[in-house]
């Protein structure tokens, strides 16, 4: 990256560190079971309901306490189940449509973070209907108070349920991009392990190892604060502690309950301290090629970290001792080394590869533009990369 650039990109971090203790940032209340939502939708005075949700989650009939709690409340609801992988512009209309065609007060996002991304864009239009998703990408352009918003995550992983942004794909350039703002942060989020048990066990550890991506780049990035550090630290640990765990056994219920809270810390350190070029390059990758983005994230964290190299080993050691794989007698550079090592050995546990069979090589330039203008300058990354560096993980992904 040229010396003007990076100068610009990292006053613009700067800046914005220093206006995190100003900004509005909140987090989600939690409420423990599904079947208590109707009563936090009574006390918010909402009598009708759109959940935004997947065919999945219907199929599996994850939503059946909560409808049945639903219609014994004598409250409202329409159940929009399109949403699809790395949602659409197209899913955002119609949930949309659905939501002002019956009269919704309240949106509840059901299922993975692509179901909440869906229901905060479909909030965003609703508060904002003179604007275009389009016109809102980017940052603080939604300015403007969301309906009643409750995220139920049925992963846990994408910390979607606690953060100010929303992922969404233009079904028409496949480009992929966020909107960032913070009246996205859901006003509660529904922590309840019962809706996990049925993931499969691939699905459990990309959408694990998403959390721990999204802690991890928190972590090493330049704009966090303790209380980042804190709540990355403790997903980092519970993340280690329990994903195993889970994959081995679905039905273990205290081990579900731990990851959900692994995935909403790690939501909560990554809602202000950001992320980095793993999920950059990630977004792309899902935006082209509809790879799921806890997959991306998997395949790509080790390399990532290695690229930066030993201006983060203070930093990884520190992750690594949480992690349980290093103490704070090694050094620096062994322990950074033993948590690259344990991030490549779950890997392979979990039978997640080191590469993205969909990559064209014709594609990498575009698909690097996309990453380098997400990243730049917005994330506080610990080593910047313009475009053309940032090729070398597509290139490492086709191998």
């Amino acid at each position: 990256m040229n010396p003007l650039k990076k100068l610009y990109c990292r006053t613009y971090q700067t800046a914005f560190h220093m206006a995190l203790p100003l900004l509005p940032y909140r987090t989600p209340k939690i409420v423990r079971r599904l079947q208590s939502l109707p009563r936090v939708l009574q006390k918010e005075g909402c009598r009708s309901v759109l959940i935004v949700t997947d065919e999945t989650v219907g199929r599996l009939g994850l939503m059946k306490p909560l409808l049945k709690a639903l219609y014994k409340n004598h409250i409202k609801y329409v159940v929009y189940d399109k949403t699809v992988p790395n949602p659409t512009t197209a899913n955002v209309a119609e949930a949309l449509a659905l939501y002002l065609n019956c009269g919704c007060s309240a949106i509840v996002g059901f299922g993975g973070g692509s179901s909440i991304d869906c229901a905060k864009a479909v909030g965003a239009r609703a508060a904002r209907p003179g604007k275009s998703l389009e016109q809102m990408k980017g940052i603080l352009r939604v300015r403007r108070k969301l309906p009643l918003l409750i995220a139920v995550p049925t992963t846990a992983g994408t910390g979607s349920e606690t953060t100010l942004a929303a992922v969404i794909t233009d079904d028409r350039t496949r480009h992929k991009y966020p909107i960032n703002d913070f009246p996205l942060i859901p006003r509660y989020a529904v922590l309840d392990p019962r809706v996990t048990v049925s993931l499969p066990p691939s699905v459990t550890a990309a959408t694990g190892m998403d959390a721990l991506t999204h802690a991890v780049e928190a972590y090493i990035g330049n704009s966090t604060t303790y209380g980042t550090r804190q709540d990355a630290l403790t997903a980092v640990r519970l993340i280690f502690e329990n994903l195993d765990a889970v994959y081995l056994d679905g039905s273990n219920l205290r081990a579900r309950e731990n990851m959900l809270h692994a995935a909403y810390y790690a939501g909560c350190a990554f809602t202000k301290s950001y992320v980095g070029y793993v999920h950059a390059v990630a977004h792309s990758l899902g935006g082209a090629y509809n790879v799921p983005h806890g997959l991306a994230n998997a395949v790509l964290l080790p390399f990532v970290l290695e690229t930066y190299g030993s201006c983060i080993h203070p930093k990884l050691h520190r992750l690594a001792m949480a992690a349980g794989v290093a103490s704070e007698y090694d050094s620096d550079e062994y322990a950074a080394r033993a948590f690259i090592r344990a991030v490549k050995d779950m890997k392979k546990r979990f039978g997640i590869g080191d590469v993205i069979p969909q990559i064209r090589e014709k594609d990498i330039p575009r698909l690097a533009g996309y990453a380098d203008r997400e990243a730049n300058p917005l994330y506080p990354v610990p080593v910047l990369m313009d475009a053309r560096e940032l090729e070398r993980y597509y290139y490492q992904l086709m191998q």
